[in-house]
């Protein structure tokens, strides 16, 4: 099986775009043990609904800088998530909000870790045999009228690159936040043993920016006429 890379095509051929953000997300944190302040909003599961949560204000963008307060809203949160997903600082919730303008194309890769579709395209990918995918409705606002309906795909995490194509001085993950600090290699190597074997499209566990498709994503999008928009890096494995 071969893999690749979602990228962007530049300059694109369709003009959308959008003012993006998620309805709630975990805060970032400063991690006691690693001093590192961060937040990292790659990793997004806009399936799962806090609508109804008492606690649903403290699900927002902002620093909490009581780190046991960032774990206990984490754990609150993590039986409404797949299970072993890590929920990292800043991991997104709930529907994509925000402004939307231009045209769309069937897939949109405005940024490099969200991937939108329309509901064709996805039907057609999953009539196509493609597995895994996962679409949730957006909540993006259009300033015209007949706005097109714009699907978030969630991406699960799996997998990851190879430890040859990083530094052999790189740093352990912190044992506390989990923090990688590692920066993405300029040619990534996916490690073979990792990758899933059930699933067409995810995204990568230590580099959360990646989203990866098998052949048979990729084939599929080219056969049907989707990659106007989108480029596709194959990736060697190890």
């Amino acid at each position: 099986m071969r893999f690749y890379w979602l990228r962007r095509a530049s300059p694109p051929l369709y003009s959308g775009g959008y003012d993006d953000e998620h309805k709630w997300g975990l805060p970032g944190i400063h991690c006691p043990e690693c001093h590192a302040t961060w937040s990292d909003g790659s990793d997004a599961y806009p399936s799962v609904d806090l609508s109804e949560f008492p606690e649903r204000q403290k699900y927002s963008a902002r620093l909490e800088a009581d780190y046991a307060e960032f774990e206990r809203l984490r754990e609150q949160v993590r039986p409404l998530v797949p299970p072993g997903v890590r929920l990292g600082p800043g991991t997104k919730f709930g529907p994509l909000v925000g402004a939307a303008r231009g045209e769309f194309g069937p897939l949109c890769l405005h940024n490099p870790w969200t991937l939108l579709m329309k509901p064709e395209p996805l039907e057609r990918l999953t009539t196509e045999g493609v597995r895994g995918l996962k679409a949730c409705r957006t909540e993006l606002r259009f300033r015209k009228k007949n706005p097109p309906e714009l699907l978030e795909l969630e991406l699960l995490p799996h997998g990851g690159v190879h430890p040859d194509c990083l530094p052999v001085d790189r740093s352990p993950p912190c044992t506390r936040c989990g923090r990688l600090g590692w920066k993405l290699p300029e040619d990534p190597v996916l490690d073979a043993a990792t990758l899933p074997d059930s699933l067409d499209l995810f995204r990568l566990e230590d580099f959360m920016t990646m989203i990866i498709g098998t052949e048979r994503f990729v084939e599929a999008v080219r056969r049907l006429g989707f990659e106007q928009d989108i480029l596709f890096r194959e990736l060697p494995l190890r």
